[in-house]
C-alpha cells in the first residue's frame, strides 16, 4: 500500500478515534436497553462489545493492550487495599483481579 500523506493520515486517524467513541457510547446505550429489557444474552453481547470498543479506542490513543490490563490491575488492587464497597460486600474486586492474573 503506497504512502499515505501524513495530513490524510493524521486525518483518518481522527476520524476513527471519534467513529471509536460513538461506539463506545453506542455500547453503553445497547447495554441499558438490554438490562431493561432482562435480556442476558443482549447484556453479555452489550458488555462484550463496550469491553472490546474500549480496548480498540486505547490501542488508537497509544495505550497497548498489555499496559491498558495492568492498569486495570493496578487499579483493581488500589480498590481492593482500600476496601471498595463491592470487594467488602461481594469479593467482586478480587475475583476480578484473580481473574485478570490467570490470563
Amino acid at each position: 500500500m503506497p504512502n499515505m500523506p501524513k495530513d490524510l493520515d493524521v486525518a483518518k486517524r481522527a476520524k476513527v478515534i471519534e467513529w471509536l467513541k460513538t461506539e463506545v457510547i453506542d455500547q453503553v446505550s445497547r447495554l441499558f436497553k438490554a438490562l431493561w429489557e432482562g435480556s442476558t444474552a443482549r447484556v453479555s453481547d452489550s458488555l462484550a462489545s463496550l469491553i472490546m470498543s474500549s480496548y480498540i479506542l486505547g490501542r488508537r490513543l497509544g495505550i497497548s493492550y498489555r499496559d491498558l490490563d495492568e492498569a486495570l490491575l493496578e487499579k483493581l488492587r488500589k480498590h481492593r487495599q482500600e476496601g471498595h464497597q463491592l470487594e467488602e460486600w461481594y469479593q467482586d474486586i478480587s475475583a476480578l483481579e484473580e481473574h485478570m492474573r490467570k490470563r
